[in-house]
């Protein structure tokens, strides 16, 4: 049955790839693919820069590529064409035989050592997407920067084992190459070994990613395999799930420990490598070149975190074999420094560092989190730390995702937040009326916390940032709205806070439409004019000393962009597009997008200043600005009301809506898997639903991992579910929350709104009609109406007329 979750998962993944005239192509696809890929810690960011390249004669393709943030590390994309045709047979897709990947994987690694050897220069054109990055392969400066190339194989296949009569699910595994180059650099001829590592990016790793909710890929470091002995270490620490080492690493091993996985062993390291900008990195490059042998006594060390540990002992010390889970928490500049080091040239074999390795076993990954947050307060430091909730567990994503429980749209949309990754899919996969579910909530009115990130961060002076993408820009955003636990407050998650967050995601939606893809765009480098076209936006009304706004509630109300404006920001993007080109100081525009000197070249030169003085620009700023002044007067009349956090009643609805009969084939079909606790919390849910009694928070969240279990480990339940929703519970839960949104936009009194809605009912004889007076004066004073209060003003719905009266109350 998993491998039929997989050719499921992977027709959403192809009607997510579709453009509006349904039609997949490979770079719609990849870019479907990219962000599971950035959750797996695979790639810094899902900002990809593309080449479609593919010679059918000398079988060569590559679709595109991604620099890490270092940039020592070239990642190659290659998409299995056949595997995205919507033709081909689920027999066809379920792939046994290793040698089908290898055959896809030498059309890239042919790619690159023919771009290596300089072979491709002469047989392209100038304008061939492919071109920059060719160049840069056969340059001195390109085989320098380069010291490992990954090459992702992205195939919508299920890889099986097909020995018994059901096929299995397996992983595969490919052997790393070493490519020889030899390059000039200060007038030397060079060689060294560019490390080659294939991953296949198949529909088993796709799915599993999407059930772990966006957890990133464990990594596994097995220093026998790598250094052909394991480490000696001193037992400190031996607690119930808790063990504590210490032990003194070669930096040899260090270096190569990162040139082998790069940031995946920094992923929870609370700060970022910047080279050598600041001091404590300049004193570690300084002491590494002058006084290797000085360089443990110096510096603070590094702490480990694992989750298991392979040892033994041995002679009153224990070995390390592996440690699963692997993260550098402290000490991650430490450890890019000396790799670096030694890629300039310093010998580093004198260098040793100490390290504390802490196992944590049995730990669930937020209890992880919680534990490398501590280590992370109260270790000594370099330098000052901050510390934000990078996790769906965030307090501002959490009151985020409560705003789209309660906040709809003035045409009476809802959009849905994809705070814990998966979220949307499995709400799809239990319910069985998947086609309401997709109409309710579109493509285009849905948003996860990477693009959360992009939208928010847009709308400012950095879109340089913002073509980084990945963990660079949502780290930026969320100490934006966190705030950095020092001088920088954190901004209000509220309804005015929502609105506008909204609109820029409409805005920077719209702009990618408008820019366009494929060989009807304005060109190739969308996913930074957009950016940066909307950072000019922003630089010429907020950004500047107007006095002045650029109004983004305009966009709010409409749910889009007038004519007027898309057709100017039209223009404005052509005219970005060919300056990023003209002002590049490298053939790779895209790459250099990232680069904040190009961002101040751009925005200051005088082809934008000649743009933003016509007087189209300025008749545009002054319709869509609104004063300060004034912004302030409607925020506040808008934060008078104290906001209803709906989101617990609504997680009640859904389970109410899921209905007993739901619950019971949940025990049919899972039971057995189910403690006794497990048993009685199921059943308190049954009895709440049979009562009609609010569910605590605490069995709404057991509710919720229960499904996400069953998701996991046996989704043939699902498919044995009846559809009985009761939906009338989501359409009065809608009407009310649809009455309560009119009358906050339109600034009246709540308990007046609803007090209307009893009127009407009791003059249409409805059951019950005094209770919307009650819902009234709860929601008035910041509370939530009790489930029964809902299930007595759902009698409203036999009228036909409770559509409109929700739409002019």
């Amino acid at each position: 049955m998993e491998v039929q979750e997989y050719l499921r998962y992977r027709k959403d993944l192809l009607v997510l790839a579709q453009d509006d005239d349904s039609f997949i192509s490979e770079t719609s696809f990849i870019d479907a693919v990219l962000p599971s890929m950035l959750d797996a810690k695979l790639i810094d960011s899902e900002e990809w820069n593309d080449t479609g390249f593919l010679s059918e004669t000398e079988k060569l393709k590559v679709n595109g590529y991604l620099i890490n943030e270092s940039e020592e590390r070239l990642q190659l994309i290659i998409l299995n064409e056949s595997s995205i045709d919507i033709k081909v047979s689920n027999a066809e897709l379920q792939i046994s035989q290793k040698v089908y990947y290898e055959t896809q994987f030498a059309r890239t690694t042919r790619f690159l050592k023919k771009a290596m050897n300089g072979h491709l220069n002469e047989s392209l054109q100038d304008s061939d997407p492919v071109n920059a990055l060719v160049a840069h392969l056969s340059s001195s400066e390109g085989a320098d920067q380069f010291d490992v190339v990954d090459i992702f194989l992205i195939s919508a296949t299920a890889t099986v084992e097909t020995r018994g009569s059901i096929p299995q699910p397996k992983g595969l595994e490919f052997e790393n190459e070493n490519l020889t180059v030899t390059y000039t650099k200060d007038r030397q001829r060079l060689s060294k070994e560019i490390l080659i590592v294939r991953r296949l990016i198949d529909l088993n790793f796709l799915y599993d990613i999407l059930i772990s909710q966006g957890n990133r890929e464990v990594l596994t470091v097995n220093f026998e395999s790598i250094f052909d002995s394991p480490i000696k270490a001193i037992k400190a620490a031996n607690e119930q799930n808790f063990e504590s080492y210490l032990c003194v690493l070669p930096a040899l091993h260090l270096a190569e420990l990162y040139k082998l996985h790069s940031t995946r062993l920094l992923e929870k390291n609370v700060r970022s490598f910047l080279d050598f900008k600041n001091e404590a990195n300049k004193g570690m490059f300084t002491t590494l070149r002058k006084d290797p042998a000085k360089f443990i006594a110096f510096n603070n060390g590094l702490t480990i975190t694992s989750t298991l540990s392979d040892t033994f002992e041995s002679g009153g010390l224990t070995l390390i074999r592996s440690l699963t889970d692997f993260q550098i928490v402290n000490g991650g500049q430490t450890t890019a420094a000396i790799y670096f080091a030694r890629k300039s040239g310093i010998d580093i074999s004198k260098v040793f560092v100490t390290a504390k390795i802490n196992v944590v076993s049995e730990a669930a990954e937020d209890e992880l989190n919680k534990f490398i947050k501590e280590i992370s307060l109260y270790s000594n430091t370099q330098t000052k730390v901050t510390t934000v909730d990078l996790d769906s567990q965030n307090p501002q994503l959490v009151k985020l995702k409560a705003m789209t429980a309660s906040v709809v749209t003035p045409s009476g949309k809802k959009w849905f937040f994809d705070r814990a990754k998966g979220e949307f899919n499995t709400m799809k996969r239990k319910s069985g009326n998947k086609t309401k579910i997709e109409k309710d909530y579109p493509d285009e009115r849905r948003f996860s916390k990477e693009q959360l990130g992009k939208y928010y961060s847009s709308w400012g002076d950095q879109p340089y940032m913002v073509k980084k993408g990945g963990i660079k820009v949502f780290k930026y955003f969320i100490t934006a709205i966190c705030g950095d636990g020092d001088k920088k407050k954190g901004v209000i998650v509220d309804r005015n806070f929502y609105e506008e967050l909204i609109a820029k995601m409409i805005l920077f939606n719209k702009l990618e439409k408008v820019y366009g893809a494929g060989k009807n765009s304005i060109g190739q480098l969308r996913s930074a004019v957009v950016p940066y076209s909307i950072s000019i936006l922003y630089r010429f009304t907020d950004g500047s000393k107007s006095g002045s706004s650029f109004d983004l509630t305009k966009i709010w109300v409409k749910e889009g962009l007038e004519d007027d404006l898309t057709l100017y920001l039209e223009d404005m993007m052509k005219l970005v597009n060919e300056l990023l080109k003209k002002y590049s100081d490298s053939d790779d525009v895209g790459e250099n997008t990232r680069k904040k000197e190009l961002w101040d070249k751009v925005s200051e030169c005088r082809e934008i200043a000649a743009f933003m003085a016509t007087s189209n620009s300025l008749k545009i700023i002054k319709k869509y600005s609104i004063s300060n002044e004034e912004r302030k007067k409607r925020n506040a009349r808008n934060s008078k009301l104290a906001e209803v956090d709906f989101k617990l009643l609504k997680d009640n609805i859904e389970i109410y809506t899921n209905g007993i009969g739901f619950y019971d084939n949940v025990l049919t079909g899972y039971g057995r898997s189910l403690t006794v606790a497990e048993m009685n919390k199921l059943g308190i849910i049954k009895s709440s639903i049979s009562n009609l009694e609010n569910i605590k928070e605490a069995h709404v969240d057991f509710e919720r991992e229960l499904i996400r279990r069953i998701r996991t480990e046996a989704p043939e339940v699902f498919d044995r579910m009846v559809n009985n929703e009761m939906v009338f519970w989501q359409q009065i839960f809608d009407f009310i929350v649809q009455i309560y949104n009119n009358a906050v936009s339109e600034g009246e009194d709540v308990g007046a709104a609803f007090n209307r809605v009893q009127e009407f009912a009791k003059s249409k004889a409805v059951k019950y009609p005094s209770v919307f007076g009650q819902i009234g004066e709860l929601l008035k004073n910041g509370d939530t109406p009790t489930v029964k209060q809902v299930w007595y003003a759902s009698h409203i719905l036999a009228l036909k007329e409770h559509t409109s009266l929700a739409t002019q109350s």
